[in-house]
């Protein structure tokens, strides 16, 4: 069997491949638009070579081509940004993100590699890209492009199924050149569902920063007396279990708010602007995770407490002085529980210059690795029969 040798499209930092070494895969050639997250992917893969730039530029393309068949790659991991497309997002049939996955398909009709692993939110089955003057689907386009060419299997595949402690589904394309003569077949299901509590309940709790408080020391251990102590005790386990930076106003409301359950909710305690004028809003924002489920979907706002499902379960740790409910770790996740929700390794080498922000949006955007592990594991399985 001959070494698998890749080409990764939209590489971002590179989450999708963090295991691949151990599968003895080689990424050979990957490429990313935004130049801080094409160096992060540079600094935890120094052996594959990085082209930098927009493949939408002619320049950029050809450059990409010529690369991929100087080193012979043979498999294609392409993730296209799936904003125009998200639940997340503006769902804008029109963004023009939606139509980068022509490029993807133009490199691999080029490129002809053996397999190609395609992926993308479940939203990408009902979006509509231009396509010879007429509006089609993206699943339509793809297969009427490479059908000829390529053994295809999709499926919309649920991480909760494959024991990775975040309920993120995502849409795969499996593909094989006809000339091969296997299935690439997608890892069966396994019955254990990893939850929070597995995931992450041992890890020690973490006070967030109040980020008005952060030149007064006082005030911040009156609302956290504990506050250096817990976060020298999560900085034993990991540099990435370290507080997260809030508004008081949402600490305040998240303090008063239990698992599962979100501030708005609250009849005292529940979101307010600066101003002290209470906002409406979703019962998916400022919400508690739950400890016996999986993670909500990561998204790539997760470092903010008002986003989609970000907020740490937490759990009751007594009551105020005048009697209400208060629960622990009112804040998001840490980097380090991020890290294990999206099956990461927990010593995966983030470089030291890259900051929060960065690291958050870049992870938000990823594939669990794990699952890609697995069905790289399904294509050896295939191979060696």
């Amino acid at each position: 069997m001959d070494k698998l040798i890749g080409l990764s499209l939209f590489s971002n930092i590179g989450v999708a491949e963090a295991y691949l070494d151990e599968l003895q895969i080689e990424v050979a050639i990957a490429n990313e638009l935004e130049e801080k997250r094409a160096r992060f992917y540079k600094y935890i893969y120094p052996n594959t070579e990085m082209i930098i730039g927009d493949i939408t530029d002619e320049k950029i393309y050809k450059e990409i081509m010529q690369k991929s068949k100087e080193v012979g790659i043979n498999f294609i991991i392409a993730t296209p940004p799936c904003q125009g497309m998200s639940t997340a997002g503006k769902q804008d049939p029109n963004d023009k993100r939606n139509k980068l996955i022509t490029y993807v398909i133009d490199a691999i009709k080029e490129l002809k590699p053996k397999f190609v692993l395609l992926e993308n939110v479940p939203q990408q089955l009902k979006t509509k890209i231009s396509y010879n003057d007429k509006e089609i689907l993206i699943p339509e386009y793809i297969k009427q492009e490479l059908y000829n060419f390529y053994n295809i299997n999709d499926k919309i595949v649920k991480c909760v199924e494959h024991k990775i402690p975040q309920s993120r589904e995502r849409s795969i394309y499996l593909m094989v050149r006809k000339d091969i003569n296997i299935q690439w077949n997608f890892p069966e299901p396994e019955n254990k569902i990893v939850t929070l509590e597995d995931a992450i309940g041992y890890l020690p709790d973490i006070d967030p920063m109040i980020q008005e408080y952060k030149k007064d020391e006082k005030k911040l251990l009156e609302v956290f007396p504990n506050f250096y102590k817990k976060k020298a005790e999560g900085e034993k386990i990991s540099k990435w279990h370290r507080p997260p930076v809030h508004k008081e106003r949402h600490v305040t409301i998240m303090r008063y708010t239990p698992e599962g359950k979100s501030a708005f909710e609250n009849e005292i305690y529940y979101p307010k602007k600066a101003n002290g004028e209470r906002i409406s809003g979703h019962n998916n924002t400022y919400r508690r995770q739950l400890w016996d489920k999986p993670a909500y979907t990561i998204t790539t706002y997760n470092g903010a407490i008002c986003s989609y499902d970000n907020v740490h379960p937490g759990r009751y740790i007594g009551e105020d002085k005048n009697g209400y409910k208060i629960y622990s770790n009112p804040r998001v996740l840490t980097i380090l529980e991020l890290i294990i929700v999206m099956s990461l390794p927990i010593d995966w080498n983030i470089p030291e210059w890259a900051d929060e922000s960065l690291i958050r949006h870049s992870i938000g955007e990823g594939i669990p690795p794990l699952l890609i592990k697995k069905i790289f594991n399904e294509l050896y399985k295939a191979l060696n029969e």
